[in-house]
């Protein structure tokens, strides 16, 4: 019983790694148990040391948990060894089968996406060079071409960029024609040129914070609770960044402080579990709390 129990875990641990993401129902399915069993597995994974990664209603393992960055430097290629690699096969003929299972292995396990289209991707370092020249010296930029999805534009921006956002993906500038701060996505930019000015609104430059429930502002906010066992593992599962900030509080609860810049997503998970947490602040938090609960009554009567 105790193999078979083992060759589940060993199962649903090489399911999890794969470079693809599983609802729960489809876990239980490949390997043959049960969702309460499964969810027994998360906890078990989690208290050995891997990070349980949930987007939406799909499930994997972060790569990067450290069970398996040790066995990565003992046995596996480096990140940047896997890139090089790859680039080395990607010019090589593609009906050569040993070219073909190497790049095969490679995307089963690395996710090398990226480099999929090779011109795009030189504009987009192209345009990360410059801005990170450009915020390094204070200097403003031109944005040309830059496609707003909202406007339905495609326009040149004069900004001062200073901060890059979502693993440089994203730049958050100040845009002197507006008076805003405001965040650029850079795949959007055609083209991003240096201009021979210094930044003339340091002062106004604001940061914008996204919280662990993915709403964006340039404030934050503190809220803090103390959670029972069942909000406490929802949290994890559900809102994995929040987890770092909650404290065991005593053997059944924890509690948990957290800034957030909207209180819409931690109120509707307060909300859904309301008789398993115990808010303590901060007054603002709780008078949302509060007419939401009222507008709710009203509706219901």
């Amino acid at each position: 019983m105790r193999h078979d129990k083992l060759q589940r875990e060993l199962d649903l641990l090489l399911l999890m790694t794969e470079n693809k993401n599983y609802t729960a129902a489809q876990l239980c399915d490949r390997v043959g148990i049960s969702l309460r069993n499964l969810y027994y597995y998360f906890d078990f994974f989690r208290d050995a040391g891997f990070r349980l990664v949930k987007s939406g209603t799909y499930y994997r393992l972060d790569r990067h948990s450290p069970f398996f960055r040790k066995l990565h430097e003992s046995i596996d290629f480096t990140e940047q060894e896997a890139v090089l690699l790859r680039r080395l096969i990607s010019g090589t003929d593609d009906n050569n089968a040993l070219t073909e299972s190497i790049r095969h292995k490679l995307d089963k396990f690395y996710d090398l996406r990226i480099l999929t289209d090779i011109t795009a991707n030189q504009q987009l370092s192209h345009n990360i060079d410059r801005l990170y020249e450009a915020i390094k010296f204070k200097q403003m930029v031109k944005i040309c071409n830059y496609s707003s999805p909202h406007s339905q534009t495609v326009t040149d921006r004069i900004v001062e960029p200073f901060a890059f956002m979502n693993d440089n993906m994203d730049v958050r500038c100040y845009e002197p024609s507006t008076g805003l701060n405001k965040t650029f996505k850079i795949a959007r930019m055609g083209d991003v040129e240096i201009i021979d000015m210094l930044w003339s609104y340091e002062d106004r430059h604001r940061q914008m914070f996204t919280d662990a429930f993915m709403f964006c502002a340039e404030e934050r906010h503190p809220v803090s609770m103390i959670l029972g066992q069942l909000s406490a593992n929802l949290l994890r599962e559900e809102v994995p960044r929040a987890a770092d900030c909650m404290t065991p509080h005593d053997e059944r609860h924890f509690r948990l402080d957290l800034d957030v810049c909207s209180y819409i997503g931690i109120g509707r998970f307060v909300l859904g579990l309301y008789d398993d947490i115990e808010v303590l602040g901060n007054d603002e938090f709780k008078e949302y709390l509060r007419q939401h609960i009222e507008r709710m009554y009203s509706k219901s009567h």
